[in-house]
C-alpha cells in the first residue's frame, strides 16, 4: 500500500504524521505554515516519490481559512489529496475512547486513511473559488446593508421622519436627499426652484421637471410641519449623512461585486444553462454558480441534494417515529438561495411558464395540500434534479421538454 501523510492543522501550523504501507509512523512533527517548512515538507514528499516511485496518500481536515495555505500548497505542487469535511472526519475517527490532541487526531487520520473510502481532489478550479469569495463578499456587504438600513432609519425619525414617507426607501434619490436636507431647517430659506433643481441633480432618472417641481412642494411643506427630536445642530445630522454615504458606497460595492462574479461567470457554460431557468437572474445565476461549485464532481443529483442539505433525515426506532425533515448539514448559503430561489419562481409566475411553479400548485392543492414550505423544499429537489441533468448535458431549459419528462 501506498504511504499516508496525514495533517491535523490549527491557525498557522499543522502536526504532521507519515505512515508506511504496514502501518508503521516513520515520521511525526510540527510544521508552521510558512514557506521555508513548505520547502521542507516538498522536499520530503518528493523524496517518497521518488523512492516508491508513487505519490504517497496525503489527508488532511478542512479548517476554513487556516487549511488554505496547506491546500493552496498541493495545488500548485499538483499533488492529489483528500480533504475531509470536519463532520465527516469526526465520524471517521471518532472512538469509545476520548483522547483528542493535534497529534493524536494526525494519527487517527493516518490510520483510518487505510481502511476509510475517501475522494481525492487534484484542486477546485480556481474560478469557482474565486466566485465562491466573490459571493461570500455579497453576502457580507448584503448583511452590513440591513444594519445601516436599520440604523439610518433610527436616526432619520430624530431628525426628519417626515423624507421616508416622501421619497422612496433606499433610492439613490432618498439618500441624496437626506445627504442634502438631514434636517428641516436646512430646507426652509430655500425657493422651490432651488430644491427642485437639486431633487433632478441628484437623481439618475430622467425625472420632469413637474415632478420634481412636486417633490420639492410636498419638502417645503414636510419641513413648514416637521418638529423633529433634535436641533439642526445635533451630532445626529452629521451621523445620518455619514450612514447615507455609507449606504451608498455599499450598494456601489454590491454591484461591482455582482459585474465581476458575471465576467468569470460567462467563460463557463454553466451560466447560460442556469440563466435559462425562467425566474433566475445574473445575480442570483453567478450565486448559485459560486455557492454548486463545479457540479460535474458530482456523480447524481442525490450528492447534489446531500451538498445543498436538503436530504431527508429520518428516525425509527421501536414504535417511536419521528417526523421526517431535511438535514441541513450542508451549505447554507447555497440552501438558502435555493429557497429564493423558488419564492421568485411564484412570484414571476405571471411572465412566463414553470413547470417548478406548477408542481408547487400540485403541492399545494388537494389532495396533497402541503404546506408551504414543505411545497417549496420539494420544489428545491426538482430544481436541483434540473440543474443537475441540463448542465451535465449542457442543455438550456425549455419547458416543453421539461412538462414531458
Amino acid at each position: 500500500m501506498k504511504h499516508v501523510i496525514a495533517f491535523d492543522v490549527s491557525m498557522g501550523k499543522s502536526y504532521l504524521v507519515i505512515y508506511n504501507g504496514l502501518k508503521k509512523c516513520i515520521y511525526e512533527g510540527e510544521i508552521k505554515h510558512t514557506k521555508p517548512e513548505f520547502e521542507k515538507l516538498w522536499e520530503r514528499i518528493n523524496e517518497l516519490i521518488e523512492g516508491y516511485g508513487e505519490q504517497p496518500n496525503i489527508v488532511f481536515e478542512s479548517t476554513g481559512v487556516y487549511s488554505q495555505p496547506l491546500e493552496r500548497f498541493m495545488q500548485e505542487n499538483n499533488y492529489s489529496y483528500c480533504v475531509l469535511n470536519p463532520l465527516e472526519a469526526k465520524k471517521q475517527c471518532d472512538s469509545l475512547r476520548i483522547h483528542k490532541t493535534d497529534k493524536s487526531d494526525a494519527h487517527q487520520l493516518a490510520l483510518t486513511h487505510f481502511t476509510a473510502s475517501r475522494r481525492e481532489t487534484n484542486g477546485t478550479d480556481n474560478l469557482f473559488q474565486q466566485l465562491k469569495s466573490l459571493s461570500r463578499f455579497y453576502s457580507e456587504l448584503d448583511d452590513e446593508l440591513s444594519v445601516i438600513r436599520g440604523r439610518m432609519h433610527k436616526v432619520i425619525q430624530l431628525t426628519f421622519p417626515e423624507l421616508e414617507k416622501l421619497f422612496t426607501s433606499k433610492s439613490d434619490l432618498f439618500l441624496n436627499i437626506v445627504q442634502l436636507f438631514p434636517h428641516p431647517d436646512f430646507v426652509l430659506g430655500l425657493s422651490k426652484t432651488i430644491i427642485k433643481n437639486k431633487i433632478r441633480a441628484n437623481t439618475n432618472k430622467n425625472i420632469s421637471a413637474a415632478i420634481a417641481e412636486n417633490k420639492a412642494i410636498a419638502l417645503i411643506e414636510a419641513s413648514l410641519q416637521s418638529y423633529p427630536a433634535v436641533s439642526s445642530s445635533d451630532v445626529l445630522c452629521e451621523q445620518v449623512r455619514s450612514y447615507a454615504r455609507r449606504y451608498q458606497d455599499l450598494l456601489q460595492q454590491k454591484e461591482q461585486c455582482i459585474k465581476d462574479m458575471v465576467h468569470l461567470a460567462e467563460k463557463r457554460s454553466e451560466y447560460q444553462v442556469i440563466l435559462s431557468f425562467p425566474g433566475i437572474g445574473p445575480n442570483t445565476a453567478v450565486r448559485l454558480m459560486a455557492e454548486m461549485g463545479n457540479i460535474h464532481r458530482f456523480e447524481n443529483n442525490k450528492q447534489l441534494n446531500a451538498f445543498a442539505g436538503i436530504d431527508i433525515r429520518r428516525f425509527q426506532s421501536g414504535k417511536t417515529f419521528f417526523k421526517d425533515k431535511i438535514n441541513k448539514r450542508g451549505n447554507k448559503h447555497l440552501r438558502k438561495l435555493l429557497f429564493l430561489i423558488i419564492q421568485n419562481m411564484i412570484k414571476q409566475r405571471r411572465f412566463g411558464h414553470n413547470h417548478i411553479v406548477e408542481y408547487y400548485d400540485k403541492l399545494k392543492t388537494q389532495p396533497y395540500n402541503k404546506c408551504h414550505k414543505v411545497a417549496s423544499i420539494a420544489c428545491v429537489n426538482k430544481l436541483l434534479k434540473n440543474l443537475f441533468y441540463l448542465i451535465t448535458h449542457n442543455i438550456n431549459y425549455d419547458y416543453r421538454l421539461a412538462t414531458k419528462s
